[in-house]
């Protein structure tokens, strides 16, 4: 049976920051909408306190996330075990974009390596963290991170990367706003 508590304890941070993988799951508000689940991995993950994380939002061919924290805010970060312990670590909260232009995001952003791509910043305020076990979850080797993503946008330049926004990136497929107004 899982447990829960209102912060991420120091053990957990730790164990957090030992994870190569983690899930980001988000929903529209309408019953009839999309839910959203989005594996991140490349080290764009930060623990700023009990209460407060943060991951770099890479470009990608979608925005679903972006639209559903702009919407509503709702998210759940999910880390499993994949070598050692099988635990699995939920983080319940409410999230926030952070895009370039906020004021908040060169004091954020600065906790990262850098990555090709940057898109914003994704703050989630965590009001209770789940702990289970993850019996069911496989062993697996890491091998490497992939550069696919960085070689992309690398070639793509930084000044393109806004009119990918607007193509590519400004409604989610339910026709929320995302990126941009």
């Amino acid at each position: 049976m899982g447990s829960f508590s209102a912060s991420i304890s120091d053990d957990t941070a730790e164990w957090i920051s030992r994870q190569r993988l983690f899930f980001v799951a988000t929903a529209p508000l309408g019953g009839s909408g999309h839910v959203n689940v989005s594996p991140k991995g490349l080290d764009t993950f930060s623990i700023i306190g009990p209460n407060q994380v943060a991951y770099l939002d890479l470009t990608g061919s979608g925005a679903e996330t972006i639209a559903h924290l702009r919407e509503n805010g709702r998210t759940t970060l999910m880390f499993c075990a994949f070598e050692g312990n099988p635990d699995i670590v939920r983080l319940y909260g409410r999230g926030r974009v952070i895009f370039p232009d906020d004021d908040a995001f060169a004091g954020l952003v600065v906790r990262f390596e850098f990555q090709p791509g940057i898109r914003s910043v994704i703050l989630v305020d965590v009001e209770k963290v789940g702990t289970s076990c993850g019996y069911g979850v496989p062993l697996m080797d890491f091998v490497e991170d992939r550069d696919r993503l960085a070689r992309w946008a690398l070639a793509k330049g930084e000044d393109a990367m806004p009119s990918y926004w607007a193509s590519k990136n400004s409604v989610s497929l339910d026709g929320l706003p995302a990126v941009g107004d």
